[in-house]
C-alpha cells in the first residue's frame, strides 16, 4: 500500500483502517505484516490495560475519562466494538434503503 511521503510504520493507524476496508471487502494491494494485529484493532490492549488501572480509582477515572463520559466501560470496549462491527455489516433494513 502506497501512503506517499509519510512514514511507513507497521501497524499504524493507516494500516488499521486499511484492515478496517480490507474486512469490508475492499481490495487493497499490502504487505499483510504491515497490518496490525486482530488483538489491537479489538482494544484487546486497552482492556487489559483498564483492567491493571481498575486498583487505582482516581487514574483510572483520569486515564479512560472519554469512555466514561460516553458510558463506555473500557473493560467491554471488545465487546462493544463487536457490536459496532456487527451493525456495519449487517444487511440494510427497508427504513435505511
Amino acid at each position: 500500500m502506497d501512503i506517499g511521503v509519510h512514514a511507513n510504520n507497521a501497524g499504524s493507524r493507516i494500516f488499521a483502517a486499511a484492515k478496517g476496508a480490507l474486512s469490508a471487502g475492499l481490495t487493497i494491494p499490502h504487505d499483510e505484516s504491515a497490518l496490525p494485529k486482530s488483538e489491537r484493532v479489538k482494544g484487546l490492549h486497552i482492556v487489559e490495560y483498564s483492567k491493571q488501572l481498575s486498583s487505582e480509582p482516581e487514574t483510572y477515572k483520569k486515564f479512560f475519562s472519554g469512555y466514561l463520559k460516553h458510558k463506555l466501560k473500557p473493560e467491554e470496549l471488545t465487546d462493544h466494538l463487536d457490536q459496532v462491527e456487527a451493525k456495519i455489516m449487517a444487511p440494510p433494513t427497508e427504513a435505511h434503503k
